[in-house]
């Protein structure tokens, strides 16, 4: 399989047809693939109607009806094994567009002194977690600062949540400014129109010649306010009496549904307007979320969600279509989020150096061969560093994977629960006590990364139920 720009049949027939996106002036043989990237909030790994693992038929939800991520997933590839950077917003978002893990960038939770309930009180959170950096540093490059200097239009519209600095300080031309959860509306009239802005974009640089790079990332729907009216209709007609009965919980499902299917129907806008330019050909499209869904069973088959390191946190949906990838493709090599920086400088044919500690690795070589291919990063383990009191009753973990085997670390009490991924995947059996070497290396490999990157560390606190090293797993 041939990339754009390489010295092939693709290459040369683009060039003819002088297709948008097309050679620059410094070098004609480069031709430049547009990218479209869409970010969902909170969207589990098991959320589309599709399966997000071709081995695992319940790895798709029953309820929801995504017929355009469908498509999506039909046109290109799926990844079973794709993970957030963080199971909260900021900082995986920050690891997207940096390439970076949020530990090596200090930016490990959403703010300081925020309001919501945790595992312990705010003043006490003050003295046992690191003080981390809200704010993404002028200092770092993002992926839009690299296309933006090979001469790619760039854009983002939606939630930002990296800082209360505007986008255009870290490289996107045009943007909805530093958005957090709230947007600059309401849910569902902003879900339609950062479409509409999306389309209005891709036209007018595809008119224009120029290659482009677009981010739509979606807000949080907390209710039935959050989504269209109509479709709050229809998802009710649809799902009428399958949903649990309990006092309150069937309308926060159902509105967890519609907004999916709100989402979908924004994304079947730019996918249909990709086809109306007639740039599907040389258009990369990439879906994924920030992490999972909230709630211990929310994410089923994974176990927990949101704010923990368990699998129903950080394993999230991702599906790439572009030229040359095979339609109805399916990788299982693990991926993370810091893998899509280096992926996408190595689709655009970047010129430039990479950014120094960057940790992704290129999916380039999966791309080619879903199964065969493999990444390349500075370091085989994944990690995921959460220092932070939030929504994991055992209190703030760092997380290591390796082969088919997962090491958690609580710091609050010192327990560490080791799983395996390829047998277990919802998380039910600790093998802690029958594989002590097993931990003992994940462990010590864990330390080295973090005392490499010069991780901060939450402080052990004194007050938790040291009863808590019996309340985990096997349930």
């Amino acid at each position: 399989m041939h990339f754009p720009g390489k010295h092939s049949a693709w290459a040369f027939i683009f060039l003819v047809l002088g297709v948008a996106g097309h050679a620059s002036a410094s070098d004609a043989k480069i031709i430049r693939p547009n990218f479209v990237v869409v970010m969902a909030e909170a969207q589990g790994w098991a959320s589309l109607s599709t399966p997000m693992d071709d081995r695992i038929p319940n790895s798709k939800s029953e309820i929801n009806l995504t017929v355009n991520l469908d498509r999506l997933a039909k046109e290109g590839t799926r990844f079973s094994d794709a993970y957030s950077a963080s199971p909260r917003c900021t900082p995986s978002r920050a690891s997207f567009f940096t390439g970076k893990s949020p530990a090596q960038l200090h930016m490990t939770f959403v703010n300081d002194g925020r309001g919501d309930k945790s595992a312990v009180g705010q003043a006490a959170r003050k003295l046992l977690e690191p003080r981390c950096i809200v704010e993404l540093p002028n200092s770092e490059i993002t992926i839009a600062d690299l296309l933006k200097r090979e001469g790619y239009a760039t854009a983002h519209f939606g939630k930002w949540h990296v800082g209360r600095v505007n986008p255009s300080a870290h490289g996107f031309e045009e943007s909805d400014g530093p958005t957090n959860n709230e947007g600059l509306t309401n849910n569902p009239i902003e879900t339609s129109r950062m479409a509409d802005r999306g389309v209005d974009f891709m036209t007018r640089q595809t008119r224009a010649g120029k290659p482009f790079y677009l981010q739509v990332s979606h807000y949080p729907a907390r209710g039935s306010s959050d989504v269209m009216a109509a479709t709050m209709v229809a998802v009710k007609q649809r799902l009428s009496g399958r949903l649990a009965s309990r006092a309150g919980q069937e309308q926060r499902r159902l509105a967890e549904v519609a907004a999916n299917q709100d989402m979908d129907e924004s994304i079947g806008k730019l996918l249909n307007k990709i086809d109306d330019l007639g740039i599907a050909a040389n258009t990369y499209v990439i879906f994924t979320s920030d992490h999972g869904s909230q709630g211990r069973n929310a994410n089923a088959p994974l176990y927990a969600g949101k704010g923990t390191v368990w699998e129903g946190g950080i394993r999230v949906p991702l599906v790439i279509r572009g030229p040359g990838i095979a339609a109805e493709s399916d990788s299982h090599v693990r991926t993370i989020a810091a893998d899509l920086f280096p992926t996408i400088a190595e689709l655009a044919h970047v010129t430039s150096p990479l950014p120094s500690g960057l940790e992704g690795g290129s999916l380039v070589p999966v791309l080619e061969n879903a199964e065969a291919g493999e990444i390349k990063r500075s370091r085989e383990e994944l990690v995921f560093h959460f220092p932070h009191y939030d929504k994991d009753e055992y209190g703030p973990a760092s997380a290591i994977i390796l082969g088919p085997y997962k090491l958690i670390r609580y710091y609050a009490t010192g327990a560490k629960v080791l799983i395996d991924l390829q047998k277990d995947i919802g998380e039910e059996h600790d093998l802690a006590r029958q594989l002590p070497e097993k931990v003992r290396e994940l462990d010590e490999r864990l330390t080295a990364y973090l005392s490499e990157i010069h991780a901060q560390l939450p402080i052990p606190n004194p007050e938790f139920d040291p009863k808590a090293r019996e309340l985990l797993r096997p349930r």
